[in-house]
């Protein structure tokens, strides 16, 4: 034997003791105290009033679920040029998509999809120069809300340098 112990080995190791009694009335015990400990969110929820009274915000799914609240309605650019303004674009959509859907409306002279420059991921959104001004109205007309590669554009006339200077 070591020198350091006394001799009898314990059922318990490590200085547990063992209950006597009713083993079922320390176990409620504890079932009480477990129910009874609140978290420390609950703790600061309690001291801040404990949300009685208060709003409760409904989390959605991001992923594919509707909005809780309506969609913000983008501003209304009048055309004044042949530049277009193309809004809420997939991120997967080029520019030769864009070139191929308005050229159905009129001669395109140039699409332009806005990218990041650090890893050329689109911003989703993008610059369509046409022909004339009467095609670009037209095309506002044609594909303004029209859905496009499962997303609905927002198509309307894009903010002059002067517009911006004015703001």
């Amino acid at each position: 034997m070591n020198s350091y112990s006394s001799g009898r080995r314990s059922r318990h190791p490590r200085g547990g003791a063992r209950r006597r009694g009713n083993p079922e009335r320390f176990r409620g015990q504890q079932g009480e105290a477990k129910t009874q400990k609140k978290t420390f969110w609950q703790r600061v929820a309690a001291f801040f009033g404990n949300g009685k009274g208060t709003k409760q915000t409904v989390t959605d799914a991001r992923n594919g679920a509707q909005p809780s609240r309506p969609a913000r309605k983008p501003e209304r650019v009048e055309v004044t040029s042949p530049r277009l303004y193309v809004g809420n674009l997939s991120f997967d959509a080029t520019e030769s998509d864009l070139f191929e859907l308005f050229n159905g409306v009129g001669h395109v002279q140039n699409a332009e999809v806005v990218s990041y420059r650090h890893n050329q991921r689109s911003k989703g959104f993008a610059f369509v120069q046409m022909q004339t001004i009467e095609e670009a109205k037209r095309a506002v007309q044609e594909l303004h809300d029209k859905e496009f590669l499962g997303r609905r554009l927002v198509v309307s006339g894009a903010k002059s340098s002067e517009h911006q200077a004015r703001s």
